[in-house]
């Protein structure tokens, strides 16, 4: 009964059944109390009655009153999850002595109170404790130290102390986690623990990935001994009161993903030690009290996607190295006193959403260059001494919703180009030396005098408070830009009309070439989708629109105003390799066109969101299908998905620009439509292959059990990894076995045992549903069927990627096994 909407209350004549060791009813919108009679299976008093219970989740619901003390004397428990509800009471003291078994204990979100119970560590067996988002009062027990086993704490969003009563001690409870060697996860973020980090913060786990504190105030130094955390990807250490410098131990930290100390008091230089940290895609040192340059190194660290250095005292010019960056999403130097020319390397922040670099000292002429952001969103230069005129080139920049160019010495018109930027709502040009007629088109009819105020001689119309316009000084202004344009853009648009003429001489030459499942649609314009509009059409990207969950991310459901439904895939970017997979699935899903192949709709990407907005696929995957037993597939149906699934691969190996290689292909990656039409997706680990290679290298692992020999042993990819892939895909799909079923150990693997079923015995194999035919002489027809095609299989998944057959000879002959299906059928029958 998980994710299946029910309401209500929990009726207690569920729970009649002795025999019961598992029941999940989270994600639902049950309100009430948990009933009494509850107690013959999973709560309250009486459950100490059921031994064999093994795992309580009930999960996102509106459970309330107090968790019976009866649950934590269940000796059999191994897990227990009740997020997301509105349980309070305190833990029992005792919590911990009667669950020797317990492995996992998730409690967060909800409104429990008290202390956490020392006891808590006698359950040895922990890996995983989440207590976020409570309200727990107390020390945070040093006893914590001895769940040897833990991998993950989460203790966030409470109102814990560092267990001191003196405000410039040292957080102790930190020194006791580091008996725990298999520490992954550490979130102690919004507590009020007003400490100071120990030195022995630096023998935490080797495993440690991530450790967020932020919003503790913490206070004193950062010790330098965080640099022996060697593995820690995450970071998170803003809105403290954290002193001193940046230590130069930062160098050591190699994984670093992400750095966040905005909001503090640091102190000195940024260090070139941050340099070296190669994998950083997020840094955040703003709000602080650093002074000097900024590293002209920083220009090296090419994986930066968001570079925050606002709010602070740096001086100088802007390193022209920093147009290195050229995938930099976000870039904020606001608020320094930063001087000189702006570089015209800002040129190279082509897929830049927002750049801010208001309240400094730059002077000189707003640079040329700027035309090339066209993904730009946020422009602000306010509050410097930048002269000339505003470019023209701005109305090319198609995305810009916020345009702030007020408080510098700008003169001359307001473009009119401006009037065609469609999604323009904030525009301030205050306080500069500007004249002639504000354009009243497009977006200016929503703009207010607050955008024009303190200009040299602006005019237009009445609502801006300014004169009228003097109509022969604005047809004369007009002609002379006319005369300008024309004498600039004709020789242009006569280099454009040749080169149109030979790409369409070029495109008629080639049109009997072009692959005939390609989608010719012409590219159009995405529509935009804020991610205000996500979240209404999400419900708050609530648990009851989630889809599916992947390694970097979840997949909701989402319903627009105009009842558009739509899938939204949100990226967890705490995952290591996020900000990457949506770079690669942002680049590719930009440009292939098939009918078999997921549709990128648009994407929303801010400070702290990535996501792709995709066509909804009502049916769900291939693997709800497969292992859901209220689904199920006929022979010609899988036939026909495995069909689709082989047209869109034959596309990416040799109907697409360049060889692409998909890398992941899996059940759960394949959607069906409304007509049950296969849609190969998720392309966040794909690898394009240049036209003269065939094989590149990678250090990415895709999903176990489907991975090729030499892919999962050696990193190196190419389209015959996907062959191997579909090989494996094609025996589970007519088996409904996974290849990493634990029937398959030691030396049996799911190729061995389809290999030892032909041809004799593959009734052995094949999934019983497709056996359970009316027409009991159709039984020969379909196994001689699924034999070809454990065949086709076993020759699409050989060790060595020479000897597998191509995408085209595999799509050939499935679809000939499918004509023969057909035809056996009808003679059959008739």
């Amino acid at each position: 009964m998980e994710s299946a909407n029910l309401t209500g209350l929990i009726p207690s004549s569920i729970y009649n059944s002795s025999s019961l060791k598992e029941l999940y009813l989270q994600r639902n919108k049950l309100t009430g109390n948990i009933p009494r009679a509850i107690g013959n299976c999973l709560i309250p008093e009486e459950i100490c009655e059921l031994p064999n219970v093994r795992e309580l989740r009930l999960c996102v619901n509106n459970l309330m009153g107090a968790i019976p003390t009866s649950i934590f004397n269940i000796s059999s428990l191994q897990g227990m999850s009740l997020t997301e509800n509105n349980l309070s009471s305190n833990l029992p003291s005792s919590i911990g002595l009667w669950l020797p078994n317990l492995s996992f204990l998730y409690l967060p979100t909800n409104k429990l109170t008290g202390i956490i119970p020392e006891s808590i560590s006698n359950a040895s067996k922990l890996i995983a404790l989440d207590l976020g988002n409570n309200a727990f009062t107390g020390s945070i027990p040093k006893s914590l130290g001895n769940l040897r086993l833990l991998e993950v704490l989460h203790l966030n969003g409470n109102n814990l102390m560092s267990g001191s009563s003196s405000s410039s001690s040292e957080l102790s409870f930190l020194t006791s986690l580091v008996n725990c060697k298999d520490l992954k996860k550490l979130l102690i973020n919004r507590n009020p623990l007003d400490g100071i980090l120990p030195t022995t913060i630096g023998n935490l786990s080797a495993s440690l990935e991530e450790f967020k504190a932020d919003s503790c105030g913490i206070k004193g130094n950062i010790p330098s001994e965080i640099g022996n955390i060697s593995n820690l990807a995450f970071l998170y250490m803003q809105q403290n009161d954290l002193t001193g410098f940046i230590p130069s131990t930062i160098k050591a930290l190699g994984k670093l993903q992400i750095l966040d100390l905005s909001n503090n008091r640091l102190q000195g230089s940024i260090p070139d030690d941050i340099c070296q940290l190669k994998h950083m895609g997020d840094l955040r040192l703003n709000q602080n009290e650093l002074f000097g340059l900024i590293p002209e190194c920083l220009g090296n660290i090419t994986s930066l996607r968001y570079l925050y250095l606002n709010s602070n005292k740096l001086t100088f010019v802007i390193p022209t190295r920093l147009g290195n960056l050229k995938d930099i999403l976000e870039i904020n130097l606001s608020s320094n006193s930063l001087n000189g020319n702006l570089p015209p390397q800002i040129g190279s922040f082509k897929v830049a959403t927002l750049i801010d670099f208001s309240m400094n000292q730059f002077t000189g002429k707003i640079p040329s260059t700027i035309i090339g952001l066209q993904n730009l969103v946020t422009l602000s230069l306010a509050h410097n001494k930048l002269q000339g005129s505003i470019p023209d080139s701005f109305g090319s920049m198609v995305s810009l919703e916020f345009l702030d160019l007020s408080y510098n010495d700008l003169s001359d018109v307001i473009p009119k180009s401006l009037e065609i930027l469609p999604h323009l709502s904030y525009l301030n040009v205050s306080f500069n030396k500007l004249r002639g007629q504000i354009p009243n088109g497009g977006p200016f009819a929503n703009f207010t005098i607050q955008s024009f105020m303190s200009n040299v001689a602006l005019c237009g119309a009445p609502k801006f408070q300014v004169p009228p316009c003097h109509t022969s000084s604005f047809h004369h202004l007009r002609e002379k830009r006319m005369a300008l344009a024309l004498y600039i853009f004709l020789p242009i648009a006569s280099i454009l009309l040749a080169t149109t003429f030979v790409f369409l001489f070029i495109k008629c030459r080639r049109r009997n070439h072009t692959p005939s499942n390609v989608d010719l649609l012409p590219t159009i314009t995405p529509p935009r989708i804020t991610y205000q509009q996500l979240f209404r059409a999400t419900n708050g990207f609530s648990e009851s629109n989630l889809l599916g969950m992947g390694s970097f991310g979840s997949v909701y459901k989402a319903i627009l105003e105009d009842t558009t439904v739509l899938a939204i895939k949100v990226f967890n970017l705490q995952v290591k390799g996020a900000f990457k997979s949506f770079d690669i699935e942002c680049k590719i899903m930009r440009h292939i066109r098939h009918r078999n192949l997921t549709k990128v709709i648009s994407s929303c990407s801010n400070l702290d969101f990535k996501a792709l907005v995709l066509e909804y696929m009502p049916n769900g995957s291939l693997e709800k299908w497969l292992y859901s037993y209220n689904y199920s597939l006929d022979m010609l149906q899988r036939l026909d998905i495995m069909i689709d699934v082989a047209c869109a691969l034959k596309y990416l190996h040799y109907d697409y620009s360049m060889p692409l290689v998909h890398c992941d292909l899996k059940p759960s990656n394949i959607l069906l439509d409304d007509d049950m039409v296969a849609h190969v997706s998720d392309f966040g680990i794909a690898k394009l292959l240049d036209l003269e290679e065939s094989v590149t290298h990678t250090k990415t692992i895709a999903t176990f059990g489907y991975i090729a020999p030499e892919f999962g042993l050696e990193g190196l990819v190419s389209t015959g990894c996907d062959v191997y892939s579909y090989g494996i895909l094609l025996m589970e799909t007519f088996t409904r076995v996974k290849p990493i079923d634990e029937m398959f150990f030691e030396d049996m693997t799911m190729k061995r045992w389809i290999r030892e079923s032909l041809p004799n015995a593959i009734s052995h194999v094949i999934d019983a549903d497709l056996l359970k035919l009316e027409e009991e002489h159709l039984t020969a027809v379909v196994l001689q069927c699924v034999s070809s095609i454990m065949e086709l299989a076993l020759s699409c998944s050989a060790e060595s990627f020479e000897e597998r057959m191509n995408m085209k000879d595999v799509l050939s002959t499935l679809k000939n096994v499918k004509l023969w299906y057909l035809a056996n059928c009808n003679i059959e029958k008739s």
